[in-house]
């Protein structure tokens, strides 16, 4: 049984992650972490200073950047692995988990879901071949009403991805309204669109004289985004400290 302590556990997200949990028998959620109390099957606390006996194997944060600090203070301290699933993390935070992949397990994804990181992978391979060839690159990513960062965390990974296949020959476009000029060919256009209660859509566009390629993957519920953390929680549990990514996870349950 994997013993999981939940950050962020009475937010959407952190609801999914609960049930999901629950459904699972390899998995339990010991207690969990919010500032926002609410109902739930185990103990709430208001912060990490406030947790008593439970003892946990894996942290999962589903929270918003600006409480993931806490988050890392607290791997920091005791040596727990982490499945980091929050998105818009600074460029300091990203430093931070670097250096503290040294010392702890630690998964960050900016996004959780089987199809989204195979959509990756073939979105890299598309750019190149694509890029050579002329096409222009453009990225359209839509969430809900709450998403409070934009463009999504996984946009830009999936824009890195494509960067990285290509030798780092594209910079980032996220706003057209101020220039007055042609579009560059080594730029990738990446736009974000909020509202309602989209889970999560992304469209890969490839375009070239005559002709349009898109990728595309389209969340329907957040299912599958806990799906995915749990099953990377379980991954996690067993590894030793380092850098590792939802490409692992799936690695490791293709191999059985």
């Amino acid at each position: 049984m994997i013993r999981i302590l939940l950050h962020g556990c009475c937010g959407h997200m952190g609801r999914e992650v609960s049930a999901t949990a629950l459904a699972d028998a390899g998995t339990e959620i010991v207690a969990g972490v919010d500032r926002t109390a609410g109902p739930a099957d185990y103990p709430v606390y208001a912060d990490f200073s406030k947790l008593t006996k439970e003892s946990a194997d894996v942290l999962i944060d589903f929270s918003v950047a600006a409480a993931v600090d806490a988050v890392l203070d607290f791997a920091e301290r005791t040596g727990m692995p982490a499945v980091i699933c929050t998105t818009g993390l600074s460029e300091a935070q990203l430093t931070r988990i670097a250096a503290l992949q040294e010392k702890v397990a630690i998964l960050r994804s900016a996004n959780m879901s089987l199809g989204v990181n195979l959509l990756m992978k073939l979105a890299a391979e598309a750019a190149n071949v694509l890029a050579a060839k002329g096409f222009d690159i453009e990225i359209v990513e839509k969430h809900h009403r709450r998403k409070v960062d934009a463009p999504s965390g996984t946009a830009l990974a999936i824009a890195d991805e494509i960067n990285a296949a290509c030798d780092e020959r594209f910079h980032y476009v996220y706003d057209r309204e101020s220039r007055h000029t042609a579009r560059e060919q080594d730029e990738i256009g990446i736009s974000a669109v909020r509202g309602g209660t989209i889970p999560g859509d992304h469209d890969v566009i490839y375009a070239g004289d005559d002709e349009v390629l898109t990728l595309s993957h389209r969340a329907y519920s957040r299912r599958i985004f806990s799906q995915g953390a749990v099953e990377a929680a379980k991954f996690l549990a067993r590894q030793k400290p380092g850098r590792y990514t939802m490409a692992d996870v799936i690695a490791a349950s293709l191999q059985g």
